[in-house]
């Protein structure tokens, strides 16, 4: 799984690693086994699980900040869920891949930050005010790599956005958090949020009329 399953992986790559396990045994005992002995003979810090339907993510760190992902499922639904799965040994069902975040998932949750980060700006409170705004980028920037066909997940697209793109979004990035700082900041985001939302015009030209107030309005 991951990056080393297609040929991407470099120094930097964590390690990712699925295994079926026997629909007679626990998963749960499998993984206390496992979180025992990479604790005990290699200094793995267990970090934190991720279920996602019948399988368990558990993540480590292990000396060197090598992340490693181990997932575990039921070897009724031991296979791949997205392309980057390669098959080591014994066997593998098909799984319907997991489906990556719509541009309508995207874009409501962009104007959801949106809201909030004004409102927020609003009640004088600038750190959560922040902690909503950036993440609107984001979204956006994710809309952008849906319009020109990059990867979306975790920002792993945005890097090959053309120059353009980035250069209009470098003025979304927060660098105080004083109130008129911040409302500009949130105004470079609903734009480049509405400049990306070619994808979604029937949601965009709703949403439109809202998303100005928030950002012309001296006060909500």
């Amino acid at each position: 799984m991951g990056a080393g399953a297609s040929d991407e992986a470099d120094r930097w790559s964590d390690l990712d690693l699925t295994f079926g396990v026997a629909d007679t045994a626990s998963i749960s005992d499998v993984l206390a086994d496992w979180t025992g002995d990479l604790d005990h003979n290699l200094e793995a810090i267990h970090l934190f699980d991720l279920p996602f339907l019948s399988t368990i993510y558990r993540v480590f760190l292990f000396p060197g900040n090598l992340q490693v992902d181990l997932s575990f499922s039921p070897a009724s639904d031991f296979g791949a869920l997205g392309p980057k799965f390669n098959l080591l040994f014994g066997e593998a069902v098909d799984r319907p891949h997991a489906s990556p975040d719509s541009a309508d998932e995207i874009f409501g949750l962009a104007v959801h930050h949106a809201v909030r980060g004004r409102i927020c700006i609003e009640r004088g409170r600038l750190w959560q005010a922040e902690y909503w705004i950036s993440p609107l980028r984001d979204h956006a920037l994710s809309l952008a790599c849906l319009r020109q066909g990059f990867e979306v997940s975790h920002g792993r697209g945005f890097d090959r956005l053309p120059p353009e793109v980035l250069r209009f979004f470098r003025d979304g990035l927060i660098r105080s958090l004083d109130r008129g700082e911040l409302l500009r900041v949130l105004r470079t985001g609903v734009e480049g949020l509405l400049r990306e939302s070619e994808v979604i015009p029937e949601a965009a030209a709703r949403a439109k009329p809202q998303l100005r107030e928030l950002i012309t309005h001296e006060t909500l």
